[in-house]
C-alpha cells in the first residue's frame, strides 16, 4: 500500500489539471438521465460528421470489419471512437489483475485514483492511436504539411469522446462506450438494410439487404441467399439468442435479516448467465484492433513480422488468422483460419471476462460484501460474510467463464454468417440496449418505491 501511495502522490499533480466532469450531488432523476443521455448521443452523431480537413481523397477505412465495435466513424474526427479508451482499461486490467498495480478498487481513494489514471491513459492513447494511423498509412494526408493537422484534429475527436462518456457515466444512462456502439451498429444495420442506392458491385440494384431482395424478386430475379437473407437470418438469430440469455440467471435462495430498509424478505437473488455482460467481447475486439494498427507499422517501414495488410484486409501472417473470417465458406476455403481464430478469439473473451469480473468489483468477495452490508443471509447458514462468499464462490466463477466463452462463441458465429451490422456489433448493441432497458426499469422502480433504493445501488 505504500507504493500505491508514493504512486498516488506522482500523479497527483497530473490529475489536478486535468478536467473533469461534476459528479451530482443529488440522486439524477430518470427524466434527467433520459435527456443527458439524448443530448450526448445527438452530439456524437453530429461529431462523426465533420470531416478531417487534409485527409488524402484516396484513403481506405484499415479498420472497417471492426469498426462497428470501435464505435468511430472513419474520416471524422470521431475516427478512434471508443478505442483510446477501451485500450486504457485493458491495460489497467492487466496492471491490476496482475497485482502489478496493488490497488483495492472498494476503497473510495483507490477507485478514484483508478478512474482518475484511467482517463490520464485514455488521452495518452489518443496521442498514440492517432499518430500510429497516420505513420501506417491508416490516415494518410494530402501531404506530410498536413499531417500534424489531421493528429490535432483527431486527438480533440478522441478526448472530446473520453468526456462524453464521463457525462453519460455520471449524468445519464448506462456507459458512453455502450451508447456510442449501439448507436453506431443501430446506424449501420438501418443502411445495410433499408440502403435504397445501388451498389458499386450491382449498377441498378439497392445496396441494402431488405430493398435488393425485394427488387430481385419485383424484376423477376432469383436473389443469392448468401448475400441477401443469411445476414437477416443471421440478425434476428442473434437477437433472439442474446435477449434468451440475458433473461436466464440461477437464483440463490436468500432472507433479509430484517431492518428499515425493507420490511418484506426476499426469497431469490439472481445471478445472470451472462455475468460478466458483453465487456470480454468489447475488450477482445478492441485488443485485436491495437494488433492490426501494430502490424501495419511493421509493415509501413518495411518489416511486416505481424503480417501484411492491403486495402483494410489482413492477407498473411499473425495479423490475418486473428483477423474476422467472413462469410461461410471460410470453413471450406481456409478451415484453418476459421479455427485458430475461433479459439484465439473465445479464450480472450474468456480471459477479459475474469479480469472484468475482478477490476469491476463483481467477484465473490465483494458482492459477499455488498450483501453483508444490506443485512442479507443465505438460509441454512450462518449470517456471516464468510459463508456468504462462500455460497457465491460456488456459482460466480462458472458463471463467469461459461458467460465469456458464450459471448465469444456467439460473437464468431454471428462473424462467419456476416450478419447486418457485424456479428459482434450486434451482439454487443443487444446486450446493450437489454442493459438499458432493465436499468430503466429499475430506476422507474426506485421512484415508485424510494425503500428499494439502497438495495439497487
Amino acid at each position: 500500500m505504500q507504493e500505491v501511495s508514493k504512486l498516488k502522490r506522482s500523479f497527483e499533480p497530473i490529475f489536478s489539471i486535468l478536467p473533469y466532469v461534476k459528479a451530482p450531488a443529488y440522486r439524477v432523476p430518470l427524466k434527467e438521465k433520459l435527456k443527458w443521455t439524448g443530448i450526448v448521443l445527438i452530439l456524437y452523431y453530429l461529431l462523426t460528421q465533420i470531416p478531417l480537413y487534409g485527409l488524402s481523397p484516396t484513403a481506405v477505412d484499415q479498420f472497417a470489419q471492426l469498426r462497428a465495435v470501435i464505435a468511430g466513424s472513419y474520416g471524422s474526427i470521431l475516427t478512434l471512437g471508443i478505442g483510446p479508451i477501451v485500450t486504457a482499461s485493458i491495460v489497467l486490467q492487466l496492471l491490476v489483475g496482475g497485482k502489478i498495480l496493488r490497488l483495492d478498487l472498494s476503497r473510495h481513494e483507490d477507485r478514484a485514483f483508478f478512474q482518475s489514471f484511467q482517463k490520464l491513459l485514455s488521452i495518452i492513447f489518443v496521442v498514440l492511436e492517432g499518430s500510429a494511423l497516420i505513420v501506417s498509412g491508416a490516415l494518410p494526408p494530402i501531404s506530410q504539411a498536413f499531417a500534424p493537422i489531421l493528429l490535432l484534429q483527431i486527438v480533440i475527436g478522441g478526448i472530446l469522446v473520453i468526456y462524453l462518456d464521463e457525462v453519460v457515466s455520471k449524468w445519464g444512462l448506462g456507459s458512453g462506450v455502450g451508447l456510442f456502439i449501439a448507436a453506431g451498429v443501430s446506424q449501420a444495420i438501418i443502411v445495410g438494410a433499408f440502403n435504397p442506392f445501388p451498389s458499386p458491385a450491382q449498377p441498378g440494384v439497392p445496396a441494402g439487404r431488405i430493398t435488393g431482395f425485394i427488387y430481385l424478386l419485383a424484376t423477376g430475379q432469383m436473389p443469392d441467399f448468401q448475400t441477401y437473407l443469411l445476414p437477416v437470418i443471421s440478425l434476428i438469430f442473434v437477437f433472439l439468442v442474446v435477449v434468451y440469455a440475458e433473461s436466464m440467471r440461477v437464483e440463490i435462495p436468500i432472507a433479509h435479516g430484517g431492518g428499515k430498509y425493507l420490511k418484506v424478505p426476499i426469497q431469490k437473488y439472481p445471478i445472470k448467465f451472462l455475468y460478466p455482460s458483453n465487456m470480454p467481447v468489447i475488450l477482445t475486439s478492441a485488443l485485436l484492433v491495437n494488433l492490426q494498427m501494430i502490424a501495419m507499422m511493421f509493415q509501413k517501414i518495411g518489416h511486416p513480422i505481424l503480417g501484411i495488410v492491403e486495402r483494410g484486409r489482413p492477407i498473411s501472417g499473425l495479423v490475418y488468422y486473428l483477423s474476422p473470417p467472413r462469410g461461410i465458406d471460410v470453413l471450406l476455403v481456409d478451415p484453418a483460419h476459421a479455427l485458430i481464430y475461433g479459439i484465439v478469439f473465445i479464450s480472450l473473451c474468456i480471459v477479459f471476462a475474469w479480469f472484468w469480473v475482478e477490476v469491476a468489483n463483481l467477484g465473490p468477495r465483494d458482492l459477499a460484501d455488498q450483501l453483508y452490508k444490506m443485512g442479507i443471509k443465505i438460509p441454512g447458514f450462518r449470517g456471516s460474510k464468510r459463508h456468504i462468499e462462500r455460497i457465491l464462490n460456488r456459482y460466480i466463477p462458472p458463471l463467469t467463464i461459461l458467460g465469456g466463452a458464450f459471448v465469444g462463441f456467439l460473437a464468431f458465429g454471428a462473424d462467419l454468417t456476416g450478419s447486418l451490422g457485424g456479428g459482434t456489433g450486434v451482439l454487443l448493441t443487444v446486450g446493450i440496449l437489454h442493459n438499458l432497458y432493465e436499468e430503466i426499469a429499475r430506476e422507474q422502480m426506485m421512484e415508485l418505491h424510494p425503500a428499494l433504493r439502497r438495495f439497487f445501488k
